[in-house]
């Protein structure tokens, strides 16, 4: 159960620090993957081309997952997460903050866990647009 643990938070942490490869072999090759209603994936490129592509460094992310209940069958798995997110979209001044359910279906391949399926169900979303008085003093990801 560790391992799953351990693999979910290695997915979130390289979600938010943009490390893409770390991030893609987090999942199966043909993973499905859904976030939202809008956003649906069926495949480790797609979802990492997605990451990659929408997350660029004017786009912080922090995601909190927690409470996780996993139960084990041989070499399948599933997962619910807690899921508390942070999104700060520093060139429109934007702040989204939001709570989900993640569900999870993991497989064990010779490479260890890997997650095969992910999504989840928002328990609420909201958006605000930040005062001009807002001041962002640290960006790991600004340029230099």
């Amino acid at each position: 159960m560790r391992a799953i643990e351990a693999l979910k938070y290695r997915y979130a942490r390289c979600l938010d620090l943009k490390q893409w490869d770390g991030f893609a072999a987090t999942l199966t090759a043909d993973v499905a993957a859904s976030y939202g209603t809008q956003l649906s994936f069926t495949s480790r490129d797609a979802v990492v081309d997605f990451m990659r592509a929408s997350l660029g460094p004017a786009i912080i992310t922090v995601h909190h997952l927690h409470h996780p209940e996993i139960t084990i069958d041989a070499d399948q798995a599933r997962g619910t997460w807690y899921l508390q997110d942070t999104v700060i979209v520093t060139e429109q001044r934007m702040l989204l903050r939001g709570a989900a359910f993640y569900d999870d279906h993991y497989v064990r391949t010779d490479a260890g866990w890997r997650i095969a399926r992910t999504g989840y169900t928002r328990s609420y979303e909201s958006v605000e647009q930040l005062p001009d008085t807002w001041q962002l003093t640290a960006n790991r990801w600004a340029p230099a």
